[in-house]
């Protein structure tokens, strides 16, 4: 009985410690570690699904969806009315944290949907909370993560992003897919 008991105790803390070493902190010039997520009609996609393209990765909590809109907006209006930024070296989608809500995946579904509408782009839905813990994304917020072409970390932002930040971070984003 007790080599049972210890057995089981060693199992827990060898899985518990595999676990913590596939976590990271996400942090500003460290390369992203990869993942994989389906859009509503259960297609798989990673970040390698748009390779050579600057990356921005919206993970989004369904409850705080509207919340940098006026980034999106700066962003769809750079990409689609300006031109400033090259739609064949960029890609802006969302991932949706299923996780962090009280909603139903079917209102999330519909959700996405409009929001993928409004924003000509990909949701993708990840039902367990996986870059909660991947990345150390905040549970119930509205992360934005650029990343390069190398999938390189340039700008991390956990809540709302700033208006006033808004034209750099547009800037950044022409900047890297000239890299």
């Amino acid at each position: 009985m007790k080599k049972t008991i210890f057995t089981f105790l060693f199992t827990v803390l060898i899985m518990m410690s595999a676990h913590g070493q596939t976590s990271v902190k996400l942090e500003v010039g460290m390369k992203a570690p990869d993942w994989t997520f389906t859009d509503a009609d259960k297609k798989p996609f990673t970040m390698n699904s748009w390779p050579g393209k600057v990356l921005q990765i919206n993970y989004v909590d369904p409850d705080e969806s509207d919340l940098n809109d006026p980034f999106n907006d700066a962003v769809n209006k750079a990409t689609d009315v300006d031109k400033t930024i090259n739609k064949d070296l960029f890609k802006g989608f969302g991932i949706v944290d299923c996780k962090s809500t009280w909603k139903p995946n079917g209102l999330i579904r519909m959700i996405a949907g409009n929001k993928a509408k409004k924003y000509n782009t990909t949701i993708l839905f990840d039902y367990d909370a996986t870059l909660q813990k991947l990345w150390g994304m905040p549970k119930d917020s509205y992360s934005v993560v650029i990343v390069d072409k190398k999938r390189i970390v340039r700008a991390l932002y956990k809540g709302k992003i700033p208006e006033s930040d808004n034209a750099k971070l547009v800037q950044l984003i022409i900047d890297l897919t000239k890299e």
